[in-house]
């Protein structure tokens, strides 16, 4: 995942956008006129100029249907040029009002199996994802995916085809927690997803549920951690 600062076409957190849509549309049902907007609180993230390694921890789940992938094996890796899995040059790092984001390597799933008999899957990635964090109680942390960007497909058995964010891309959010290392969560955020495929394929599914936890680990200099503080 790289970060980059939010003065950088930082991807926004969804979940912080309905939340205000959500706030505005009770203010003004109440008055005439609505309160100003909340305005999200300040986010460094350190050591600046940093890259770092997003890798699994445990096991991710792919849920649509009634057929569930697990994937043992995923990360996302810096190359070592460029600015995607790195956190930003001071002052960058830091955001007085927001969350701090940018560039991300698309991550990458492996050693992936499926809940159906006789079905094996493959999980591949493409295109520009991003990653924004905002520091909170609890921290969080939104990734973004390209349309089309992650594709599950089965063989054996049955073979189907999952795209998730077939139409605009997506972005879901987790919560990020400081530590040696620092850790990454997603827990049963949804992703919009098209299947088709014929007997076996839950081709009425409309959203997979993503279950899965990454430690980030600092790759410029293993002895530190990457935090977020406000």
């Amino acid at each position: 995942m790289t970060l980059s600062s939010s003065r950088s076409r930082t991807p926004l957190s969804i979940g912080a956008a309905l939340a205000a849509a959500a706030a505005l549309t009770l203010a003004g049902a109440g008055s005439a006129t609505a309160g100003p907007a909340a305005v999200a609180g300040s986010t460094t993230v350190t050591p600046a100029g940093h890259y770092f390694a997003a890798n699994l921890s445990g096991s991710a789940t792919f849920k649509a249907g009634s057929v569930t992938v697990t994937c043992t094996v995923s990360s996302s890796a810096p190359t070592g040029t460029g600015d995607a899995n790195r956190v930003p040059q001071a002052p960058d790092n830091s955001n007085a009002a927001g969350p701090v984001g940018g560039p991300l390597n698309a991550p990458t799933y492996s050693s992936c199996r499926t809940s159906m008999p006789g079905v094996s899957a493959t999980v591949t990635t493409s295109g520009a994802w991003g990653v924004s964090v905002q520091h909170g109680a609890p921290s969080t942390a939104t990734l973004s995916m390209p349309s089309g960007g992650l594709v599950v497909k089965t063989s054996g058995l049955a073979s189907c085809t999952v795209t998730a964010a077939p139409d605009a891309g997506a972005s879901i959010t987790g919560t990020w927690t400081n530590g040696a290392p620092s850790k990454l969560a997603f827990t049963n955020v949804s992703v919009p997803v098209d299947v088709v495929g014929g007997f076996g394929c839950p081709t009425s599914a409309t959203s997979s549920v993503f279950n899965a936890t990454y430690n980030i680990t600092d790759t410029t200099d293993p002895a530190s951690q990457i935090t977020v503080t406000d």
